[in-house]
Protein backbone atom coordinates (compact mmCIF):
# COMPACT_ATOMS: atom_id res chain seq x y z
CA UNK A 1 0.00 0.00 0.00
CA UNK A 2 1.43 3.39 -1.00
CA UNK A 3 1.94 5.53 2.07
CA UNK A 4 1.64 9.24 1.33
CA UNK A 5 4.40 11.36 2.87
CA UNK A 6 5.50 13.40 -0.17
CA UNK A 7 3.42 15.15 -2.83
CA UNK A 8 4.48 12.84 -5.65
CA UNK A 9 3.03 9.88 -3.70
CA UNK A 10 -0.53 11.03 -4.55
CA UNK A 11 -0.66 9.82 -8.19
CA UNK A 12 0.82 6.43 -7.19
CA UNK A 13 -1.79 6.11 -4.43
CA UNK A 14 -4.48 7.03 -6.97
CA UNK A 15 -3.27 4.43 -9.45
CA UNK A 16 -3.09 1.69 -6.81
CA UNK A 17 -6.48 2.53 -5.26
CA UNK A 18 -8.65 3.63 -8.21
CA UNK A 19 -6.61 3.34 -11.45
CA UNK A 20 -8.80 5.93 -13.16
CA UNK A 21 -9.33 5.85 -16.93
CA UNK A 22 -9.73 9.67 -16.64
CA UNK A 23 -7.47 11.19 -14.00
CA UNK A 24 -7.00 14.52 -15.79
CA UNK A 25 -8.69 16.03 -18.86
CA UNK A 26 -7.93 19.18 -20.87
CA UNK A 27 -9.88 20.50 -23.86
CA UNK A 28 -7.84 20.93 -27.03
CA UNK A 29 -9.32 21.95 -30.39
CA UNK A 30 -12.82 21.29 -29.07
CA UNK A 31 -12.04 17.76 -27.78
CA UNK A 32 -11.41 16.64 -24.18
CA UNK A 33 -7.97 14.97 -24.10
CA UNK A 34 -8.05 12.45 -21.28
CA UNK A 35 -5.10 11.15 -19.28
CA UNK A 36 -5.40 7.99 -17.15
CA UNK A 37 -3.74 7.49 -13.74
CA UNK A 38 -1.22 5.19 -15.43
CA UNK A 39 -0.36 7.67 -18.20
CA UNK A 40 -0.07 10.49 -15.65
CA UNK A 41 2.63 8.58 -13.79
CA UNK A 42 4.38 7.38 -16.96
CA UNK A 43 4.67 10.94 -18.30
CA UNK A 44 5.77 12.35 -14.91
CA UNK A 45 8.55 9.74 -14.80
CA UNK A 46 9.60 10.60 -18.37
CA UNK A 47 9.83 14.27 -17.28
CA UNK A 48 11.92 13.31 -14.22
CA UNK A 49 14.31 11.24 -16.36
CA UNK A 50 14.67 14.13 -18.83
CA UNK A 51 15.27 16.69 -16.06
CA UNK A 52 18.08 14.52 -14.66
CA UNK A 53 19.57 14.28 -18.15
CA UNK A 54 19.62 18.06 -18.55
CA UNK A 55 21.40 18.37 -15.21
CA UNK A 56 18.64 19.29 -12.73
CA UNK A 57 19.96 18.92 -9.19
CA UNK A 58 18.19 18.52 -5.87
CA UNK A 59 16.92 21.93 -4.65
CA UNK A 60 17.04 23.55 -8.08
CA UNK A 61 14.05 25.80 -8.78
CA UNK A 62 11.78 25.41 -11.83
CA UNK A 63 9.06 27.97 -12.58
CA UNK A 64 5.64 27.15 -14.05
CA UNK A 65 3.45 29.96 -15.45
CA UNK A 66 0.14 29.01 -17.02
CA UNK A 67 -2.90 31.11 -17.95
CA UNK A 68 -5.31 28.23 -17.42
CA UNK A 69 -5.25 24.94 -15.56
CA UNK A 70 -4.16 22.00 -17.67
CA UNK A 71 -2.92 18.43 -17.55
CA UNK A 72 0.67 19.38 -18.46
CA UNK A 73 1.01 21.49 -15.30
CA UNK A 74 0.25 18.48 -13.08
CA UNK A 75 2.58 16.16 -15.00
CA UNK A 76 5.38 18.75 -14.70
CA UNK A 77 4.61 19.24 -11.00
CA UNK A 78 5.14 15.56 -10.19
CA UNK A 79 8.05 15.27 -12.64
CA UNK A 80 9.86 18.20 -10.96
CA UNK A 81 9.15 17.12 -7.38
CA UNK A 82 10.45 13.56 -7.97
CA UNK A 83 13.91 14.99 -8.77
CA UNK A 84 14.05 16.87 -5.46
CA UNK A 85 13.82 20.19 -7.29
CA UNK A 86 11.17 22.73 -6.28
CA UNK A 87 8.19 23.87 -8.31
CA UNK A 88 7.79 27.67 -8.30
CA UNK A 89 4.32 28.52 -9.66
CA UNK A 90 3.83 32.12 -10.82
CA UNK A 91 0.61 34.06 -11.41
CA UNK A 92 0.29 34.66 -15.16
CA UNK A 93 -1.41 38.05 -14.75
CA UNK A 94 1.25 39.87 -12.72
CA UNK A 95 3.50 42.51 -14.29
CA UNK A 96 6.72 41.72 -16.18
CA UNK A 97 8.81 43.28 -13.39
CA UNK A 98 7.19 40.88 -10.89
CA UNK A 99 8.10 37.95 -13.19
CA UNK A 100 11.66 39.27 -13.17
CA UNK A 101 11.69 39.67 -9.38
CA UNK A 102 10.31 36.16 -8.68
CA UNK A 103 12.53 34.38 -11.22
CA UNK A 104 15.60 36.12 -9.80
CA UNK A 105 14.61 35.83 -6.14
CA UNK A 106 13.91 32.10 -6.51
CA UNK A 107 16.92 31.54 -8.76
CA UNK A 108 14.80 29.54 -11.22
CA UNK A 109 16.87 27.70 -13.84
CA UNK A 110 14.02 26.63 -16.16
CA UNK A 111 10.65 28.14 -16.87
CA UNK A 112 7.57 26.50 -18.42
CA UNK A 113 4.90 28.78 -19.89
CA UNK A 114 1.45 28.06 -21.28
CA UNK A 115 1.07 30.41 -24.23
CA UNK A 116 2.37 33.26 -26.39
CA UNK A 117 1.19 36.01 -24.04
CA UNK A 118 3.08 34.60 -21.05
CA UNK A 119 6.11 33.80 -23.23
CA UNK A 120 6.26 37.42 -24.43
CA UNK A 121 6.33 38.64 -20.82
CA UNK A 122 9.11 36.18 -19.91
CA UNK A 123 11.11 37.01 -23.05
CA UNK A 124 10.87 40.72 -22.24
CA UNK A 125 12.80 40.22 -18.97
CA UNK A 126 14.77 37.01 -19.71
CA UNK A 127 18.04 38.92 -20.27
CA UNK A 128 17.78 40.25 -16.68
CA UNK A 129 17.52 36.74 -15.16
CA UNK A 130 21.04 35.25 -15.31
CA UNK A 131 20.08 31.89 -13.74
CA UNK A 132 17.44 31.12 -16.43
CA UNK A 133 18.83 28.54 -18.89
CA UNK A 134 15.78 27.81 -21.04
CA UNK A 135 12.06 28.47 -21.50
CA UNK A 136 9.66 25.73 -22.64
CA UNK A 137 6.03 26.13 -23.71
CA UNK A 138 2.96 23.90 -23.36
CA UNK A 139 1.36 25.37 -26.51
CA UNK A 140 3.14 24.96 -29.86
CA UNK A 141 4.93 28.29 -30.37
CA UNK A 142 7.40 28.98 -33.18
CA UNK A 143 10.90 29.64 -31.86
CA UNK A 144 10.20 28.22 -28.38
CA UNK A 145 11.09 24.76 -27.15
CA UNK A 146 8.02 22.56 -26.65
CA UNK A 147 7.58 20.68 -23.36
CA UNK A 148 7.18 17.37 -25.25
CA UNK A 149 10.94 17.55 -25.95
CA UNK A 150 11.30 16.42 -22.32
CA UNK A 151 8.93 13.48 -22.87
CA UNK A 152 11.03 12.43 -25.89
CA UNK A 153 14.30 12.87 -24.00
CA UNK A 154 12.85 10.84 -21.12
CA UNK A 155 11.54 7.95 -23.28
CA UNK A 156 14.71 5.94 -22.62
CA UNK A 157 14.08 4.37 -19.20
CA UNK A 158 17.70 3.47 -18.52
CA UNK A 159 18.10 6.17 -15.83
CA UNK A 160 14.82 5.40 -14.02
CA UNK A 161 16.89 3.92 -11.18
CA UNK A 162 18.43 7.39 -10.72
CA UNK A 163 14.92 8.86 -10.49
CA UNK A 164 14.04 6.26 -7.84
CA UNK A 165 17.21 7.10 -5.91
CA UNK A 166 16.30 10.80 -5.99
CA UNK A 167 12.76 10.01 -4.81
CA UNK A 168 14.14 7.90 -1.96
CA UNK A 169 16.37 10.79 -0.88
CA UNK A 170 13.42 13.19 -0.51
CA UNK A 171 12.15 13.49 3.04
CA UNK A 172 8.67 14.62 4.06
CA UNK A 173 10.17 17.72 5.76
CA UNK A 174 12.00 18.80 2.58
CA UNK A 175 10.97 21.95 0.72
CA UNK A 176 8.49 21.17 -2.10
CA UNK A 177 7.43 24.53 -3.46
CA UNK A 178 7.75 28.29 -3.07
CA UNK A 179 4.46 30.13 -3.46
CA UNK A 180 4.87 33.83 -4.08
CA UNK A 181 1.90 35.56 -2.49
CA UNK A 182 0.11 38.00 -4.74
CA UNK A 183 0.53 40.62 -2.05
CA UNK A 184 -1.95 43.44 -1.49
CA UNK A 185 1.09 45.52 -0.53
CA UNK A 186 4.71 45.59 -1.70
CA UNK A 187 6.86 42.85 -3.19
CA UNK A 188 5.53 39.27 -3.19
CA UNK A 189 6.86 37.08 -0.36
CA UNK A 190 8.05 33.54 -1.13
CA UNK A 191 6.15 31.13 1.14
CA UNK A 192 8.20 27.95 1.62
CA UNK A 193 6.01 24.87 1.89
CA UNK A 194 7.39 21.39 2.56
CA UNK A 195 5.94 18.10 1.34
CA UNK A 196 4.68 17.51 4.89
CA UNK A 197 2.98 20.94 5.04
CA UNK A 198 0.77 20.22 2.02
CA UNK A 199 0.41 16.43 2.46
CA UNK A 200 -0.76 16.87 6.07
CA UNK A 201 -3.20 19.55 4.96
CA UNK A 202 -4.66 17.28 2.29
CA UNK A 203 -5.01 14.30 4.63
CA UNK A 204 -6.36 16.41 7.53
CA UNK A 205 -8.91 18.26 5.33
CA UNK A 206 -10.01 15.16 3.40
CA UNK A 207 -12.42 13.85 6.09
CA UNK A 208 -14.39 17.12 5.77
CA UNK A 209 -15.20 16.54 2.10
CA UNK A 210 -18.12 14.17 1.43
CA UNK A 211 -16.75 12.39 -1.65
CA UNK A 212 -17.83 9.03 -2.92
CA UNK A 213 -14.26 7.78 -3.55
CA UNK A 214 -13.54 6.96 -7.19
CA UNK A 215 -16.96 8.19 -8.37
CA UNK A 216 -16.78 12.00 -8.43
CA UNK A 217 -16.01 14.50 -11.19
CA UNK A 218 -14.52 17.96 -10.68
CA UNK A 219 -14.23 21.02 -12.86
CA UNK A 220 -11.08 22.96 -11.97
CA UNK A 221 -10.70 26.59 -13.01
CA UNK A 222 -9.36 28.63 -10.07
CA UNK A 223 -5.66 29.48 -10.63
CA UNK A 224 -3.50 26.44 -9.88
CA UNK A 225 -0.60 28.74 -8.95
CA UNK A 226 -2.63 29.54 -5.81
CA UNK A 227 -2.19 26.97 -3.03
CA UNK A 228 -5.99 26.63 -2.54
CA UNK A 229 -6.70 25.06 -5.95
CA UNK A 230 -3.42 23.16 -5.99
CA UNK A 231 -4.08 21.52 -2.62
CA UNK A 232 -7.63 20.71 -3.79
CA UNK A 233 -6.13 18.97 -6.86
CA UNK A 234 -4.08 16.74 -4.53
CA UNK A 235 -7.30 15.99 -2.59
CA UNK A 236 -8.97 15.02 -5.89
CA UNK A 237 -6.07 12.65 -6.61
CA UNK A 238 -6.37 11.18 -3.12
CA UNK A 239 -10.12 10.56 -3.53
CA UNK A 240 -9.94 9.27 -7.12
CA UNK A 241 -11.85 12.25 -8.56
CA UNK A 242 -11.71 12.72 -12.36
CA UNK A 243 -10.53 16.30 -12.93
CA UNK A 244 -11.56 18.32 -15.99
CA UNK A 245 -9.78 21.65 -16.45
CA UNK A 246 -12.01 24.61 -17.35
CA UNK A 247 -11.03 26.38 -20.56
CA UNK A 248 -11.36 29.89 -19.10
CA UNK A 249 -13.57 31.88 -16.73
CA UNK A 250 -15.65 33.03 -19.74
CA UNK A 251 -16.39 29.45 -20.74
CA UNK A 252 -17.23 28.14 -17.27
CA UNK A 253 -20.95 27.94 -17.92
CA UNK A 254 -20.36 25.90 -21.14
CA UNK A 255 -17.86 23.65 -19.38
CA UNK A 256 -20.27 23.04 -16.46
CA UNK A 257 -22.90 21.81 -18.92
CA UNK A 258 -20.40 19.54 -20.76
CA UNK A 259 -18.58 18.07 -17.77
CA UNK A 260 -21.57 17.98 -15.36
CA UNK A 261 -19.24 18.00 -12.33
CA UNK A 262 -20.20 16.88 -8.84
CA UNK A 263 -17.77 19.36 -7.24
CA UNK A 264 -16.14 22.71 -7.97
CA UNK A 265 -14.13 25.21 -5.96
CA UNK A 266 -15.01 28.89 -6.22
CA UNK A 267 -14.20 32.30 -4.82
CA UNK A 268 -16.97 34.55 -3.42
CA UNK A 269 -16.72 36.99 -6.35
CA UNK A 270 -17.60 34.20 -8.78
CA UNK A 271 -20.54 33.01 -6.67
CA UNK A 272 -21.82 36.60 -6.44
CA UNK A 273 -21.76 36.78 -10.25
CA UNK A 274 -23.57 33.43 -10.62
CA UNK A 275 -26.26 34.61 -8.21
CA UNK A 276 -26.61 38.00 -9.93
CA UNK A 277 -27.02 36.25 -13.30
CA UNK A 278 -29.75 33.97 -11.92
CA UNK A 279 -31.46 36.92 -10.21
CA UNK A 280 -31.39 38.96 -13.44
CA UNK A 281 -33.00 36.07 -15.35
CA UNK A 282 -35.73 35.91 -12.70
CA UNK A 283 -36.30 39.63 -13.15
CA UNK A 284 -37.18 39.01 -16.81
CA UNK A 285 -40.03 36.64 -15.91
CA UNK A 286 -43.64 37.77 -15.80
CA UNK A 287 -46.86 36.78 -14.05
CA UNK A 288 -47.03 33.68 -11.87
CA UNK A 289 -43.53 32.50 -12.91
CA UNK A 290 -42.03 35.76 -11.63
CA UNK A 291 -44.01 35.55 -8.36
CA UNK A 292 -42.84 31.96 -7.79
CA UNK A 293 -39.21 32.84 -8.56
CA UNK A 294 -39.06 35.66 -5.99
CA UNK A 295 -41.05 33.62 -3.45
CA UNK A 296 -38.40 30.89 -3.74
CA UNK A 297 -35.58 33.42 -3.34
CA UNK A 298 -37.19 34.95 -0.23
CA UNK A 299 -37.56 31.46 1.17
CA UNK A 300 -33.92 30.66 0.34
CA UNK A 301 -32.66 33.78 2.08
CA UNK A 302 -34.26 32.56 5.33
CA UNK A 303 -32.62 29.10 5.09
CA UNK A 304 -31.20 27.52 8.24
CA UNK A 305 -29.52 24.11 8.15
CA UNK A 306 -30.76 20.93 9.83
CA UNK A 307 -34.47 21.77 9.61
CA UNK A 308 -34.13 24.56 12.19
CA UNK A 309 -36.95 26.57 10.56
CA UNK A 310 -39.52 23.86 11.30
CA UNK A 311 -41.96 21.69 9.34
CA UNK A 312 -43.87 24.38 7.43
CA UNK A 313 -40.69 25.98 6.11
CA UNK A 314 -39.27 22.59 5.04
CA UNK A 315 -42.56 21.77 3.27
CA UNK A 316 -42.44 25.03 1.29
CA UNK A 317 -38.74 24.51 0.54
CA UNK A 318 -39.54 21.12 -0.99
CA UNK A 319 -41.91 22.84 -3.42
CA UNK A 320 -39.42 25.65 -4.18
CA UNK A 321 -36.73 23.07 -4.91
CA UNK A 322 -38.96 21.20 -7.32
CA UNK A 323 -40.31 24.26 -9.17
CA UNK A 324 -37.45 26.76 -9.11
CA UNK A 325 -34.18 25.63 -7.57
CA UNK A 326 -33.95 22.46 -9.69
CA UNK A 327 -33.52 24.77 -12.72
CA UNK A 328 -30.58 26.53 -11.03
CA UNK A 329 -28.94 23.17 -10.47
CA UNK A 330 -29.54 22.20 -14.10
CA UNK A 331 -27.89 25.46 -15.21
CA UNK A 332 -24.76 24.41 -13.30
CA UNK A 333 -24.59 21.04 -15.04
CA UNK A 334 -27.24 19.16 -13.07
CA UNK A 335 -24.93 17.03 -10.89
CA UNK A 336 -23.32 19.64 -8.65
CA UNK A 337 -23.41 18.43 -5.04
CA UNK A 338 -20.78 20.66 -3.48
CA UNK A 339 -18.99 23.96 -3.94
CA UNK A 340 -16.01 24.80 -1.74
CA UNK A 341 -15.34 28.50 -1.27
CA UNK A 342 -12.18 30.15 -0.02
CA UNK A 343 -9.89 33.18 -0.49
CA UNK A 344 -12.29 35.82 0.92
CA UNK A 345 -15.41 36.16 3.07
CA UNK A 346 -18.63 34.80 1.56
CA UNK A 347 -21.86 36.75 2.10
CA UNK A 348 -24.14 34.66 4.37
CA UNK A 349 -27.13 35.31 2.06
CA UNK A 350 -25.29 33.38 -0.71
CA UNK A 351 -24.54 30.49 1.66
CA UNK A 352 -28.25 30.38 2.56
CA UNK A 353 -29.72 30.61 -0.93
CA UNK A 354 -27.34 28.06 -2.52
CA UNK A 355 -27.89 25.60 0.36
CA UNK A 356 -31.65 26.04 -0.07
CA UNK A 357 -31.17 25.26 -3.77
CA UNK A 358 -29.32 22.02 -2.81
CA UNK A 359 -26.01 23.29 -4.19
CA UNK A 360 -24.32 23.83 -0.84
CA UNK A 361 -21.28 26.10 -0.60
CA UNK A 362 -18.93 24.99 2.14
CA UNK A 363 -16.87 27.98 3.18
CA UNK A 364 -13.37 27.41 4.48
CA UNK A 365 -10.50 29.54 5.71
CA UNK A 366 -6.75 29.51 5.35
CA UNK A 367 -3.69 31.23 3.95
CA UNK A 368 -0.78 30.35 1.66
CA UNK A 369 1.33 30.14 4.83
CA UNK A 370 -0.93 27.38 6.23
CA UNK A 371 -0.97 25.20 3.08
CA UNK A 372 -3.82 26.61 3.12
CA UNK A 373 -6.73 25.10 5.11
CA UNK A 374 -7.20 25.97 8.79
CA UNK A 375 -10.97 25.41 9.05
CA UNK A 376 -13.80 24.34 6.75
CA UNK A 377 -17.53 23.67 6.98
CA UNK A 378 -18.96 20.19 6.43
CA UNK A 379 -22.71 19.53 6.14
CA UNK A 380 -22.43 16.18 7.89
CA UNK A 381 -22.55 15.75 11.67
CA UNK A 382 -23.83 19.30 12.27
CA UNK A 383 -20.51 20.67 11.01
CA UNK A 384 -22.06 23.46 8.94
CA UNK A 385 -22.88 26.89 10.34
CA UNK A 386 -23.76 29.89 8.19
CA UNK A 387 -21.60 32.96 8.75
CA UNK A 388 -18.62 30.89 9.94
CA UNK A 389 -15.70 29.18 8.19
CA UNK A 390 -16.44 25.89 9.96
CA UNK A 391 -14.50 24.04 12.61
CA UNK A 392 -10.71 23.79 12.73
CA UNK A 393 -9.41 20.67 10.93
CA UNK A 394 -7.74 17.84 12.86
CA UNK A 395 -4.07 18.17 13.96
CA UNK A 396 -4.27 21.96 13.67
CA UNK A 397 -4.50 24.21 16.71
CA UNK A 398 -6.01 27.69 16.67
CA UNK A 399 -5.98 30.20 19.48
CA UNK A 400 -7.21 33.77 19.58
CA UNK A 401 -4.66 36.37 20.78
CA UNK A 402 -5.73 39.04 23.30
CA UNK A 403 -6.14 41.55 20.41
CA UNK A 404 -8.41 39.10 18.55
CA UNK A 405 -5.80 37.88 16.03
CA UNK A 406 -6.08 34.25 14.90
CA UNK A 407 -2.92 32.26 15.66
CA UNK A 408 -2.33 28.85 14.10
CA UNK A 409 -0.01 25.95 14.90
CA UNK A 410 0.28 22.60 13.14
CA UNK A 411 2.05 20.48 10.50
CA UNK A 412 0.51 22.72 7.81
CA UNK A 413 2.37 25.87 8.92
CA UNK A 414 5.05 26.96 6.43
CA UNK A 415 8.81 26.57 6.89
CA UNK A 416 9.15 30.37 6.55
CA UNK A 417 9.59 33.07 3.90
CA UNK A 418 12.32 32.33 1.35
CA UNK A 419 15.48 34.41 1.99
CA UNK A 420 13.60 36.56 4.51
CA UNK A 421 14.41 35.62 8.13
CA UNK A 422 13.10 38.96 9.43
CA UNK A 423 9.58 38.57 8.02
CA UNK A 424 9.63 34.89 9.06
CA UNK A 425 10.44 35.90 12.66
CA UNK A 426 7.61 38.46 12.61
CA UNK A 427 5.06 35.89 11.40
CA UNK A 428 6.15 32.79 13.34
CA UNK A 429 6.33 33.33 17.09
CA UNK A 430 6.67 30.38 19.53
CA UNK A 431 5.55 27.99 16.78
CA UNK A 432 2.35 29.94 16.10
CA UNK A 433 1.72 31.58 12.75
CA UNK A 434 0.18 35.04 13.13
CA UNK A 435 -2.47 35.16 10.42
CA UNK A 436 -3.21 38.89 10.45
CA UNK A 437 -6.92 38.02 10.61
CA UNK A 438 -9.26 38.90 13.47
CA UNK A 439 -11.72 36.23 14.58
CA UNK A 440 -13.47 34.33 17.33
CA UNK A 441 -14.39 30.73 18.13
CA UNK A 442 -17.99 30.26 19.28
CA UNK A 443 -19.26 27.87 21.97
CA UNK A 444 -19.79 25.09 19.40
CA UNK A 445 -16.23 25.35 18.06
CA UNK A 446 -17.00 27.25 14.85
CA UNK A 447 -14.44 29.81 13.72
CA UNK A 448 -15.70 33.19 12.57
CA UNK A 449 -13.52 35.74 10.77
CA UNK A 450 -14.40 39.34 11.48
CA UNK A 451 -11.68 41.25 9.60
CA UNK A 452 -8.08 41.62 8.48
CA UNK A 453 -6.04 43.03 11.33
CA UNK A 454 -4.08 45.33 9.04
CA UNK A 455 -7.22 46.48 7.22
CA UNK A 456 -8.99 47.65 10.36
CA UNK A 457 -8.53 51.34 11.05
CA UNK A 458 -9.44 54.05 13.53
CA UNK A 459 -11.31 57.23 12.71
CA UNK A 460 -10.02 60.47 14.21
CA UNK A 461 -12.71 60.00 16.87
CA UNK A 462 -10.88 56.84 18.02
CA UNK A 463 -13.53 54.38 16.78
CA UNK A 464 -12.39 51.12 15.16
CA UNK A 465 -13.81 50.33 11.70
CA UNK A 466 -13.77 46.79 10.22
CA UNK A 467 -14.07 47.56 6.47
CA UNK A 468 -14.73 44.01 5.20
CA UNK A 469 -17.93 43.66 7.21
CA UNK A 470 -19.31 46.90 5.77
CA UNK A 471 -18.09 46.10 2.23
CA UNK A 472 -19.69 42.65 2.25
CA UNK A 473 -23.01 44.09 3.40
CA UNK A 474 -22.91 46.85 0.75
CA UNK A 475 -22.07 44.40 -2.06
CA UNK A 476 -25.44 42.73 -1.49
CA UNK A 477 -26.90 45.66 -3.44
CA UNK A 478 -27.18 44.87 -7.13
CA UNK A 479 -26.10 48.45 -7.88
CA UNK A 480 -22.70 47.95 -6.22
CA UNK A 481 -20.08 45.82 -8.00
CA UNK A 482 -17.07 46.74 -5.84
CA UNK A 483 -16.60 48.95 -2.78
CA UNK A 484 -13.69 50.00 -0.59
CA UNK A 485 -14.33 51.62 2.77
CA UNK A 486 -11.87 54.40 3.63
CA UNK A 487 -11.35 56.81 6.54
CA UNK A 488 -8.20 55.87 8.44
CA UNK A 489 -7.52 58.85 10.72
CA UNK A 490 -10.41 60.82 9.19
CA UNK A 491 -13.49 62.08 11.02
CA UNK A 492 -15.85 59.52 9.40
CA UNK A 493 -15.88 56.39 7.24
CA UNK A 494 -16.55 56.88 3.52
CA UNK A 495 -16.24 54.72 0.42
CA UNK A 496 -15.16 54.42 -3.18
CA UNK A 497 -17.87 52.52 -5.07
CA UNK A 498 -17.60 50.94 -8.50
CA UNK A 499 -21.18 50.67 -9.79
CA UNK A 500 -22.41 47.48 -11.42
CA UNK A 501 -22.47 49.18 -14.83
CA UNK A 502 -24.43 46.37 -16.54
CA UNK A 503 -27.17 46.39 -13.93
CA UNK A 504 -27.33 50.21 -13.83
CA UNK A 505 -27.95 50.19 -17.61
CA UNK A 506 -30.87 47.74 -17.16
CA UNK A 507 -32.28 49.84 -14.31
CA UNK A 508 -31.98 53.03 -16.39
CA UNK A 509 -33.82 51.42 -19.33
CA UNK A 510 -36.63 50.31 -17.03
CA UNK A 511 -36.95 53.71 -15.34
CA UNK A 512 -36.39 55.73 -18.52
CA UNK A 513 -33.26 57.38 -17.13
CA UNK A 514 -30.91 58.82 -19.74
CA UNK A 515 -27.32 57.69 -19.20
CA UNK A 516 -24.17 58.77 -21.00
CA UNK A 517 -22.29 56.37 -23.28
CA UNK A 518 -19.28 55.77 -21.05
CA UNK A 519 -18.71 54.29 -17.59
CA UNK A 520 -17.37 57.68 -16.49
CA UNK A 521 -20.62 59.36 -17.62
CA UNK A 522 -22.70 56.75 -15.74
CA UNK A 523 -20.66 57.37 -12.55
CA UNK A 524 -21.28 61.11 -12.85
CA UNK A 525 -25.04 60.75 -13.50
CA UNK A 526 -27.08 62.47 -10.76
CA UNK A 527 -29.91 59.89 -10.93
CA UNK A 528 -27.45 57.02 -10.54
CA UNK A 529 -25.73 58.72 -7.60
CA UNK A 530 -29.10 59.37 -5.93
CA UNK A 531 -30.22 55.75 -6.40
CA UNK A 532 -26.96 54.33 -5.03
CA UNK A 533 -27.23 56.74 -2.10
CA UNK A 534 -30.62 55.14 -1.27
CA UNK A 535 -28.96 51.69 -1.30
CA UNK A 536 -26.13 52.87 0.97
CA UNK A 537 -28.58 54.48 3.40
CA UNK A 538 -30.68 51.31 3.58
CA UNK A 539 -27.65 49.08 4.33
CA UNK A 540 -26.19 51.67 6.74
CA UNK A 541 -29.08 50.91 9.09
CA UNK A 542 -27.41 47.60 10.02
CA UNK A 543 -24.38 49.40 11.47
CA UNK A 544 -23.57 51.52 14.50
CA UNK A 545 -23.59 55.29 14.08
CA UNK A 546 -19.75 55.49 13.92
CA UNK A 547 -19.60 52.74 11.21
CA UNK A 548 -22.11 54.23 8.76
CA UNK A 549 -20.80 55.33 5.35
CA UNK A 550 -21.32 59.10 5.50
CA UNK A 551 -20.09 59.94 2.00
CA UNK A 552 -19.09 58.08 -1.14
CA UNK A 553 -17.78 58.70 -4.64
CA UNK A 554 -18.48 56.52 -7.68
CA UNK A 555 -15.35 55.50 -9.59
CA UNK A 556 -15.40 56.01 -13.37
CA UNK A 557 -14.02 52.61 -14.38
CA UNK A 558 -14.21 48.87 -13.76
CA UNK A 559 -11.84 47.56 -11.06
CA UNK A 560 -9.70 44.75 -12.44
CA UNK A 561 -6.43 42.82 -12.11
CA UNK A 562 -5.02 44.60 -15.18
CA UNK A 563 -6.21 47.99 -13.88
CA UNK A 564 -4.22 47.36 -10.70
CA UNK A 565 -7.15 47.55 -8.26
CA UNK A 566 -7.39 43.77 -7.64
CA UNK A 567 -4.93 41.00 -6.82
CA UNK A 568 -5.00 37.81 -8.95
CA UNK A 569 -7.35 36.29 -6.34
CA UNK A 570 -9.65 39.32 -6.72
CA UNK A 571 -8.88 40.93 -3.37
CA UNK A 572 -8.74 44.72 -3.10
CA UNK A 573 -5.30 46.34 -3.38
CA UNK A 574 -6.23 49.00 -0.85
CA UNK A 575 -3.10 51.15 -1.04
CA UNK A 576 -3.18 51.24 -4.82
CA UNK A 577 -6.93 51.94 -5.02
CA UNK A 578 -6.46 54.86 -2.62
CA UNK A 579 -3.65 56.18 -4.83
CA UNK A 580 -5.61 55.71 -8.10
CA UNK A 581 -8.59 57.65 -6.72
CA UNK A 582 -6.67 60.19 -4.61
CA UNK A 583 -8.64 63.05 -6.21
CA UNK A 584 -11.92 61.44 -5.14
CA UNK A 585 -10.44 60.93 -1.65
CA UNK A 586 -9.57 64.62 -1.46
CA UNK A 587 -13.09 65.49 -2.61
CA UNK A 588 -14.72 63.30 0.06
CA UNK A 589 -12.65 64.70 2.92
CA UNK A 590 -12.35 68.26 1.54
CA UNK A 591 -8.56 67.98 1.37
CA UNK A 592 -7.44 70.80 -0.90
Amino acid sequence: MVSITRLFDFPYYQQETYNLPVALATKKNGVWEKTSSQEYIAKANAVSRALLRIGVQKDDKIALITSNNRTEWNIMDIGILQTGAQNVPIYPTIAEEDYEYILNHSGSIYCFVSDQEVLDKVNAIKANVPTLKEVYSFNEIAGCKHWTELLTLGEDESNQSEVEARKDSIHTDDLATIIYTSGTTGRPKGVMLSHKNIVSNVLDSAPRIPFDPGKSTALSFLPICHIFERMILYIYQFYGVSVYFGESIDKISDNLKEVRPTVITAVPRLLEKVYDKIYAKGGELTGIKRKLFFWAIDLGLKYEPYGANGFWYEFQLKIARKLIFSKWKEGLGGNLELMVSGSAALQPRLTRVFAAAEIPVMEGYGLSETSPVIAVNDQRNKGFKIGTVGKVIRNVEVKIAPDGEILCKGPNVMLGYFKDPEKTAEALIDGYFHTGDIGEIDSEGFLKITDRKKEMFKTSGGKYIAPQLIENAMKQSRFIEQIMVIGDGEKMPAAFIQPNFEFVKEWAKLHKVTLGNTDAAISANADVIKRIDEEVEKINEKFGHWEKIKRFELTPDVWSIDGGQLTPTLKLKRKIIKEIYKDLYAKIYDHN
